[in-house]
């Protein structure tokens, strides 16, 4: 017992330090600050894409098909700008200095780093920004290029370099005088750096990101094993007492979302879907079905309980658990430091990740579309969203295997916690009589 207190406390002590990371949170943070864009471009991808002929007709004869797709055309599609700037923004805040002019900077540098087209010749020569590099593809490179921008912008001012104002400035006009110098300095980097690649085979920082670090993470992070080893670390995780998901999240919130938006582009273009494992999407519409550990069975079975103790929990987590939320089951049960259901607490979303996987590659179900319906879409709901009916109807499926699997643990626990209350309330009669 003494040797699990002290494997949780050193635990918790790791989470505690990948959570409070500056750079770590502030890449989580600055997704999540975006994730509003994010679903309503999926949504209207959705709408645009839905693969019904009638349907289909009636947007292009009506006119409405060269609207449905412009959400998703400057949302989903033109995501890096929109990342690198709000990961700035929080990087910034967490060294309480100006967040707006740090995302503002950050954005133009990835700008300056993103090569231009021109097209004719002379006066008739257009300058246009290709989007090419403006999605997912840029993803990393707008990572990179907040993280560094920001930290750059927070150390010059720390270092007082930049153009102090009289009292008695407004704080607006303060501030913008304040980031003059290091936007000077910021550019100039920033044009060193393009000038160096445009030297090198690569021709930009987009190519040499891409090759080197966003192909290979995404191969690797979007891989059968690494989703399979992430979802037993987060089920462990919880039941330490520490929130795995947010900590595998919060590690894996880059290449998840890279592999979302690649699929999302994919739907939207109507192309084959590359990922058959698209990170936290996948996650959320299989291995955590009902909230972490894939507790929907569990929750089910309590309704069904003969303890009232048990009754009370699942009439208190049944409908959240529907809608994906279950700390109140995980902490109330409890489900931490519960050695009576570890064995499920871990198999389940393995199990139902594996089921899902081997689903997905041999074609009984669809690769998921990377729509990311947001947290409290009740299941059922965002499978069908995410796939259509099989999905869903895969969903409801592993609702049964959790329910199966739970079940002969909870039946154990239920049946003694239901004989203590009898002998409880039998010695309460006699002690009355």
């Amino acid at each position: 017992m003494e040797k699990t207190q002290n494997f949780r406390v050193k635990m918790q002590k790791v989470s505690g330090i990948i959570q409070s990371n500056n750079y770590i949170s502030s890449i989580s943070n600055g997704l999540m600050s975006s994730m509003s864009i994010l679903i309503a471009g999926s949504i209207f991808a959705l709408i645009d894409g839905i693969n019904i002929p009638a349907y289909q007709n009636f947007l292009k004869s009506t006119g409405l098909k060269t609207l449905t797709g412009i959400p998703g055309a400057v949302t989903t599609n033109l995501i890096s700008l929109y990342a690198v700037f709000s990961i700035a923004y929080s990087l910034a805040g967490k060294f309480k200095k100006d967040s707006f002019s740090a995302g503002l900077l950050a954005l133009m540098s990835f700008l300056i780093l993103t090569p231009m087209m021109t097209t004719g010749e002379g006066r008739a020569a257009i300058t246009s920004l290709p989007v090419s590099w403006l999605g997912a593809t840029g993803f990393f490179v707008a990572m990179i290029v907040a993280i560094v921008v920001a930290r750059l912008y927070v150390l010059i001012i720390e270092k007082k370099f930049y153009i102090k104002m009289p009292k008695g400035v407004p704080p607006t006009v303060e501030k913008a005088f304040a980031a003059i110098v290091p936007c000077i300095v910021i550019t100039i980097l920033m044009l060193a750096v393009r000038g160096i690649f445009a030297a090198t085979p690569y021709e930009n920082i987009h190519k040499f990101i891409y090759a080197f670090l966003q192909v290979p993470l995404t191969k690797l992070g979007g891989s059968w094993i690494a989703f399979l080893i992430c979802t037993l670390i987060g089920s462990v995780l919880w039941f330490l007492g520490v929130h795995g998901t947010m900590v595998v999240y919060g590690v894996m919130a880059p290449i998840w979302t890279a592999l979302r938006l690649e699929n999302l582009d994919a739907f939207q273009k109507g192309a084959e879907l590359p990922h058959i494992v698209p990170g936290g999407v996948f996650n959320s519409v299989f291995a955590t079905l009902g909230g972490s550990g894939a507790t929907i069975g569990l929750a089910i079975a309590l309704v069904m309980a003969k303890s009232k103790r048990y009754k009370a929990v699942g009439k208190l987590t049944i409908i959240p658990s529907f809608l994906g939320i279950n700390e109140p089951l995980m902490f109330g049960l409890p489900m931490v430091l519960n050695t009576r259901f570890l064995i499920p607490l871990i198999a389940v979303p393995f199990i139902n990740s594996a089921l899902a996987i081997a689903a997905t590659a041999m074609g009984i179900i669809p690769k998921l579309r990377g729509i990311g319906s947001p947290l409290g879409t009740p299941i059922l709901v965002n499978g069908f969203i995410e796939g259509g009916w099989r999905i869903a109807a895969f969903q409801a499926l592993l609702v049964v295997v959790s329910f199966l699997i739970y079940y002969p643990f909870f039946k154990k626990a239920d049946k003694e916690a239901f004989e203590e209350e009898v002998k409880a309330e039998g010695k309460t009669t006699a002690v009355e009589a």
